[in-house]
């Protein structure tokens, strides 16, 4: 599986670019994501904070995650604007029946494919093997462009969950 994505974020967003990444609780049909691009890039082209262009970039990478960015240097995003694009992606779920929003479901790399599993299932799925210490998991809290490049595709045992999880490193 390529999990290469640096090469879609654009260039010239600032490394403190605010992120916003929505998990969709399953991976779109290819035909979903072609209706959805053109939606995710009038939302950018249209998103507004305090009547200031917001400068925004949006994409749905691996086919399961919507990712919101936007560059603060010439507008920032305030709360009004936030709740805009909040609803934006609450419009999206309910067209394309899905969550973006369970936080309760977690996704990792395994066997070459993105896998979810439910935080209640995180400890018998590393006792069963399933997830290792190495496993690539996609860290959803990541809040700005740089932590995105360098902090979403992380392995456990450098996650935040490795705090909460019984890590058994040789």
């Amino acid at each position: 599986m390529n999990l290469e994505f640096r090469h879609l974020l654009p260039e010239d967003f600032a490394p403190d670019s605010r992120v916003w990444i929505y998990q969709s609780n399953r991976r779109f049909f290819m035909s979903e994501a072609l209706e959805m691009e053109p939606r995710i890039e009038e939302f950018c082209a249209q998103w507004r904070s305090h009547g200031a262009k917001v400068k925004a970039y949006g994409n749905l990478l691996f086919g399961q995650f919507l990712v919101l960015m936007a560059d603060e240097r010439a507008a920032g995003v305030s709360g009004c604007s936030t709740d805009s694009s909040v609803h934006f992606v609450q419009e999206l779920g309910k067209q394309f029946n899905v969550d973006f929003f369970n936080r309760t479901h977690l996704a990792f790399v395994v066997k070459e494919k993105i896998e979810t599993i439910p935080m209640a299932q995180l400890q018998p799925a590393l006792t069963a093997g399933l997830i290792t210490p190495d496993t690539l998991y996609f860290n959803n809290t990541v809040g700005t462009r740089q932590e995105l490049e360098t902090k979403w595709l992380v392995p456990v045992k450098e996650s935040w969950l490795a705090t909460r999880l019984k890590l058994y490193l040789p």
